[in-house]
């Protein structure tokens, strides 16, 4: 896998997915909308070529871009 650069709104995301927070909850927090959220998600799954959210947080994880 390319090491493929994220955005610091992606990580933000992310680093809140593992917070446990939902879709909405995010999106009220970073005052983005819920489709914004799910694009940002969306894109970090493209980029680490993943085929869930999951898969999305254990790489980030693994490349030190997420922390718990």
């Amino acid at each position: 896998m390319n090491k493929k650069v994220l955005t610091t709104r992606e990580k933000e995301v992310f680093s809140l997915l593992v917070k446990n927070y939902t879709t909405k909850e995010i999106s009220k927090k970073l005052q983005i909308s819920e489709k914004t959220v799910r694009n940002h998600i969306s894109n970090v799954m493209q980029k680490l070529e993943v085929k869930a959210r999951t898969g999305a947080v254990i790489e980030l994880l693994k490349l030190n871009e997420i922390s718990l």
